[in-house]
């Protein structure tokens, strides 16, 4: 958006309708809403100061939960000595496919590849080995907020699957494997809470099969959400390690007996693709939907102003915006040259929250109209009253986005007793709770014949009582989706 406003005082916003082509109008809100765009590098994308705005509000939640549990914030090297990797068959599986490599500094050839980080676990770990000697050094708390660096070329899209995308990984080291254990579930607590309460986007926790879970790890609890389309988003991981990289790395410290021992460890990391979650989650055919815990701008004032009332017009709006910038975030749209109209396709597009009208007639009967994103509901408040009902008015906003939200992922999760409703209910765009054994075999061949895959293992679901694939006894409750 920007420049000169439209003949006629309607931004022409040309977004491509959801239902018609899900990923056009994905790309359509991302770009125009000024989030994000493509950079000059195939790949990787450039993120906008509105987009990171985002995404600031998304860490600066995250970052309080975790100080206030004893997490500290640190920073790593982002180049990784090929041979770090190499200490970790399993982790170099996993993602020597995706690395770039650095071959050449200035005009001369390195004497050994380094690997643009797409996790950090090999390089923390080697240093780790080096800082961890005693029980008293234990736990480690460490979490760190970086970019990394994998090879989607072939599959881009904006926040969900590019070369480079920001997030948090933490990496911590304990002295017992039941610490490490609680620690896994201990994020991702946190991370439900910030998917949920802060993005209003609901989610599923569970378990990942052997196959899905991370290289490297010994368990893996996996955050997932379902889109519009009918496809699960992977949204965050909390890993246990076991003792798998300690071992590989060498990080053993002295008990209080003086025994030597290998630790415990764990990592875990969300990304900007919550951002994306959000942006189809919750977005419509006039644009994005933010949810005000997450908002740049919560509340965004349109005076609506003509010669003979402008003053008394902008008195009130100003005042207002300061009253209620001390505790929210506030936009006064006191630009010229756009009309009223145009302003609110704009803030429509960005997705504010609340939109606040204040006209001459307004002003007369001591009032103002407040707009709401999410419904298009329109109210008019007494100017005494504002204070009081813009704030409750974002909090029922927040809610009411999770409750939809949380509605269409209940409906949209079906049961499954046999194989044919399996493949039917994935090809009408469900998420499917069911039965499996256990076996690769049956994993695998769902995943041939729907191109789903199970996205968790329920964590306290009691399993089904056969396996929808070969009808053997089920080990697990599962659930099953397409996904990004």
């Amino acid at each position: 958006m920007g420049g000169k406003a439209e003949e006629g005082g309607e931004a022409k916003l040309g977004l491509t309708c959801a239902k018609k082509d899900l990923s056009d109008w994905y790309n359509d809100i991302a770009l125009k809403s000024g989030l994000v765009d493509f950079s000059e590098v195939r790949g990787f994308m450039f993120i906008k100061p509105y987009g990171y705005a985002i995404w600031e509000k998304i860490q600066g939640a995250l970052d309080k939960k975790l100080k206030a549990s004893g997490h500290a914030n640190a920073y790593a090297p982002a180049l990784i000595p090929e041979k770090l990797l190499s200490k970790e068959k399993e982790h170099v599986e996993g993602f020597a496919p995706e690395g770039f490599v650095v071959t050449e500094a200035g005009s001369g050839k390195l004497a050994e590849r380094l690997v643009l980080r797409p996790t950090s676990e090999t390089v923390i770990h080697a240093s780790y080995a080096k800082w961890v000697r005693s029980w008293r050094d234990l736990p480690v708390l460490w979490n760190y907020w970086n970019s990394v660096f994998r090879s989607e070329i072939k599959m881009t899209k904006l926040f969900i699957r590019t070369c480079e995308f920001l997030w948090q990984e933490g990496h911590t080291v304990h002295a017992t494997e039941a610490e490490a254990k609680e620690e896994v579930m201990l994020i991702a607590r946190f991370y439900r809470q910030l998917m949920e309460e802060e993005l209003a986007v609901p989610v599923v926790v569970g378990k990942k099969t052997e196959k899905e879970k991370f290289a490297g790890a010994v368990e893996t609890v996996s955050l997932e959400a379902l889109m519009p389309d009918g496809k699960a988003l992977q949204m965050g991981t909390s890993h246990n390690l076991g003792q798998n990289f300690s071992k590989a790395f060498g990080i053993t410290y002295l008990d209080e007996k003086q025994t030597r021992k290998h630790a415990w460890q764990t990592s875990w990391g969300v990304s900007t693709r919550l951002i994306g979650s959000v942006i189809m989650v919750h977005g419509d055919d006039k644009g994005l939907v933010l949810p005000p815990r997450i908002a740049p701008i919560q509340l965004a004032i349109v005076p609506i102003v003509y010669d003979e009332t402008r003053e008394a017009v902008m008195k009130k709006a100003t005042g207002i915006a300061a009253m209620l910038g001390k505790e929210l975030s506030v936009k006064l749209d006191d630009r010229d040259g756009y009309t009223p109209g145009w302003k609110f396709n704009e803030w429509e597009l960005k997705g504010v929250p609340l939109r606040m009208e204040i006209g001459p007639k307004d002003v007369e009967k001591g009032q103002v109209v407040l707009v709401r994103r999410d419904t298009g509901e329109k109210a008019f408040v007494a100017d005494k009253d504002v204070g009081k009902v813009v704030p409750a008015t974002l909090e029922k906003i927040q809610a009411s986005l999770f409750a939809k939200a949380k509605q269409f992922l209940e409906s949209s999760t079906v049961n499954a007793d046999s194989y044919d409703a399996l493949k039917k209910a994935i090809s009408q765009k469900r998420i499917v709770s069911t039965g499996w054994c256990g076996s690769a075999a049956c994993e695998g061949k769902i995943q041939d014949d729907t191109t789903a895959t199970i996205r968790i293992i329920s964590l306290d679901a009691k399993a089904t009582k056969v396996c929808v694939c070969c009808g053997k006894k089920a080990k697990h409750s599962v659930l099953i989706a397409r996904s990004y």
